[in-house]
């Protein structure tokens, strides 16, 4: 008897692991600002990184760090890097999302996980929560936002791009 419940407890922990440690983006789909449903893996960049940044309307920490990555989108765009803004927003703040986006006049694409798939997926608890990727794999992942974070995101695309820092 206590052997099979040793067997399930390391049953129950190697499930465990692979699930918390998404390695790759997985095919899910969700929504353009438009109403288009597009799947995950089709917003890849394939020739470089894609920074996924999940957000929503009502996070301010998150809003925070979309302007800051804003900012700075001229430099991030010389590095072969594709931002997608990732809305979380539910049924409840989902319509504030397009009014916010357009104030803003962000410079990257923005999708709309409004059944929140694509966060579950991700293993994803808290927002903002950035996840940057070479291909389909997951290179590097943060949770939470402090002025100065997206410095050292910048770091990451610099050890990761396929062009240099000095190159440019």
């Amino acid at each position: 008897m206590h052997l099979n419940y040793l067997k399930l407890i390391i049953i129950f922990l190697t499930f465990s692991t692979k699930v918390l440690s998404q390695t790759n983006i997985p095919a899910v789909y969700v929504k353009t600002t438009q109403g288009k449903s597009i799947n995950t893996i089709n917003t890849l960049n394939n020739d470089g990184l894609t920074v996924y940044s999940f957000w929503a309307t009502w996070c301010i920490p998150c809003i925070n760090e979309l302007d800051a990555i804003h900012n700075k989108f001229d430099i991030w765009k010389d590095y072969n890097v594709k931002i997608i803004a990732v809305s979380t927003d539910d049924a409840r703040t989902k319509r504030r999302v397009r009014p916010l986006i357009n104030g803003k006049n962000w410079r990257f694409n923005i999708l709309l996980d409004e059944n929140q798939n694509f966060k579950r997926s991700l293993n994803i608890s808290g927002i903002p929560h950035v996840i940057v990727t070479k291909g389909r794999e997951i290179i590097y992942r943060r949770v939470g936002y402090k002025p100065g974070d997206e410095d050292n995101l910048l770091e990451i695309i610099f050890k990761n791009s396929k062009i240099q820092a000095d190159e440019i």
